[in-house]
C-alpha cells in the first residue's frame, strides 16, 4: 500500500502565499509518501503568470523542495517557467521525498477551447513524462491533456502505473460533468490508479478556475475518495497489487489490436 495526498487547495496570484498553503496541506496529509497539487500552484491563471513564472531553480520550486524534504513526502505540483518567445511553459514538477527535483513535464495539449487561448501565453511541450515517486511509477497529465486519451496510453506503454492529473479546470456548461467522466474514463481504459487534483475556487478571485472535485480512481474505475468542490486535504491508499488482479481479469491493454501494443 502506499499512502498518497490529494491537496485540493485554492490558489492565489501571490506565490509567497501558495507556498503557505503547500506548507499547510503537507502537515495535514501526515503518513502520505506522495502529495499531489493541483496545476498552476505557483500562481493562478492570466496575463501575470509571464511575470511570475520562475525558472526551476528558482524560489518556488526550491521551496518546494525544502517542504517535500521537511515533512519527507514526495510531491507533484504545477508552475509557471519562463519559455522562448515571451511565453511560459505549463510545467508539473516532480519532487522526490529526499527534496530532488526528478522530472518536469511541460504541458502538451493547451487548452484553446470553450472561449479560451492558453496558447496566447504558454508554449507547449512535446513529450510525455512517467517517473518513479514513492514506489510509484507515475504519469504526468496536466488538465486539458486529460482529454486526450493517446497520452495516457503512451504513459501505459512507458510503464505508468498510476496517473497523477492535475487541474486547473475552469467552471461553465458541463465542465464539471466532463472532469469526472474523463477522469474515470482514463482509470478504465487503462486499468490505472488515478490520483486527479484540482483547484478548489478561491472566493477571492471570481475567474471561473476551480471546481475542486479532486478523486482517487481505482483501476476498475471506482472513486475512492471524492473531495467535493471546497478546499480539502485527503489521504488515500493506492493498492498495487490491485492493478494487477485488475489486469489479469480484464486483460483489455493485451487485446488491442490497434496501434502499439505492449510488450
Amino acid at each position: 500500500m502506499t499512502r498518497v495526498a490529494l491537496c485540493q487547495i485554492p490558489v492565489a496570484h501571490d506565490p509567497k502565499t501558495n507556498l503557505e498553503s503547500v506548507r499547510d496541506a503537507l502537515a495535514r496529509a501526515e503518513g502520505a509518501r506522495l502529495a499531489v497539487f493541483p496545476e498552476a500552484t505557483l500562481t493562478r491563471f492570466g496575463r501575470g503568470v509571464i511575470e511570475t513564472a520562475e525558472p526551476l531553480d528558482g524560489p518556488f520550486v526550491t521551496g518546494l523542495a525544502q517542504a517535500a524534504r521537511e515533512h519527507g513526502t514526495a510531491v507533484i505540483a504545477g508552475v509557471f517557467e519562463p519559455a522562448e518567445g515571451g511565453r511560459v511553459h505549463n510545467t508539473a514538477v516532480a519532487i522526490d521525498e529526499a527534496g530532488e527535483l526528478v522530472a518536469a513535464y511541460r504541458k502538451i495539449h493547451l487548452f484553446d477551447s470553450f472561449g479560451a487561448r492558453e496558447s496566447e501565453l504558454v508554449a507547449p511541450g512535446d513529450a510525455p513524462a512517467v517517473v518513479r515517486l514513492a514506489g510509484l511509477r507515475v504519469g504526468l497529465i496536466t488538465c486539458y491533456d486529460v482529454r486526450f486519451p493517446e497520452l495516457a496510453r503512451a504513459l501505459v506503454d512507458e510503464g505508468a502505473d498510476v496517473f497523477a492529473v492535475i487541474a486547473a479546470w475552469g467552471s461553465g456548461p458541463m465542465k464539471e460533468e466532463h472532469w469526472a467522466t474523463l477522469v474515470k474514463a482514463r482509470a478504465i481504459e487503462n486499468t490505472t490508479w488515478t490520483i486527479a487534483v484540482g483547484q478548489a475556487p478561491n472566493p477571492a478571485v471570481q475567474d471561473g478556475f476551480g471546481v475542486g472535485r479532486s478523486m482517487l480512481i481505482d483501476p476498475m474505475g471506482v472513486v475512492r475518495h471524492d473531495l467535493g468542490p471546497g478546499p480539502a486535504v485527503q489521504v488515500g491508499e493506492i493498492d498495487s497489487s490491485l492493478t494487477e488482479i485488475v489486469r489479469t481479469t480484464l486483460p483489455s491493454l493485451e487485446h488491442r489490436r490497434l496501434g502499439v501494443t505492449r510488450s
